[in-house]
């Protein structure tokens, strides 16, 4: 099995744990962000000094890749690069919304044909939202949607449709539907990665180090030859 360390800085909140075959041996948040230029450095230390102490050889970093807090996810990837070339780990990348449905799939009880909008605040009516079944196949892709009755009445008509993330909230009144079901108190939490990560792993599903970015850059590397980044 292995042993990953996880990074998460795509909101206000920053969090660092460390899983060892599927299971959490260090955990560290911080609610009162946003921190991550002060709390992310001294989190991920005290998670590798935890780990060096008692001899367990780390396989692998995983970060969160947004959508999310631009500065946030720069911060996250940037640490994350940095140990794995410090220690020649592998790096992989969990997607922010498909991390914020976790703990809803696991402590919320939902219906089997219900659909997950997780989402997350842009500014004023627009979220970075994704719609995604029970198994976290993409029904929606990823993307900014200015939000009103009609956004996503497509999947409402069809059944309930779950919307949470720090995004939710303001958008539930305006999207007026009654399959609209809100789920509160949900956040991007470095605990809640480790079925992603754990499985991008087995997977196989790397990041290459060298030219890996979050979201918000992925179009401009897209366009951009390697030679010139």
């Amino acid at each position: 099995m292995s042993c990953i360390l996880n990074i998460e800085t795509s909101t206000n909140v920053c969090s660092v744990a460390v899983s060892q075959d599927g299971a959490c041996i260090f955990n560290k948040e911080d609610h009162s962000g946003p921190n991550h230029a002060v709390k992310l450095g001294i989190f991920v230390d005290e998670a590798l000094s935890f780990v060096d102490n008692r001899d367990i050889a780390l396989d692998a970093v995983a970060v969160s890749c947004g959508p999310g807090s631009y500065t946030g996810l720069r911060i996250g990837v940037s640490m994350a690069k940095g140990i794995c070339y410090g220690r020649n780990i592998k790096l992989l990348s969990v997607p922010t919304l498909e991390l914020l449905a976790v703990p809803v799939l696991l402590h919320h009880e939902l219906e089997d044909d219900a659909l997950l909008c997780p989402m997350l605040d842009a500014r004023r009516m627009e979220v970075y939202a994704g719609i995604y079944d029970r198994a976290l196949k993409e029904v929606r892709t990823v993307q900014a949607d200015v939000v009103d009755e009609s956004t996503y009445k497509e999947y409402l008509d069809k059944g309930n449709v779950y919307f949470f993330g720090n995004g939710a909230c303001k958008c539930i009144d305006a999207i007026n539907h009654p399959n609209a079901k809100l789920i509160k108190g949900i956040e991007p939490l470095a605990q809640n990665m480790f079925p992603i990560a754990d499985k991008r792993f087995r997977d196989g599903m790397f990041e290459d180090v060298a030219y890996f970015v979050p979201f918000y850059l992925k179009d401009f590397v897209a366009k951009t030859p390697k030679t010139l980044l």
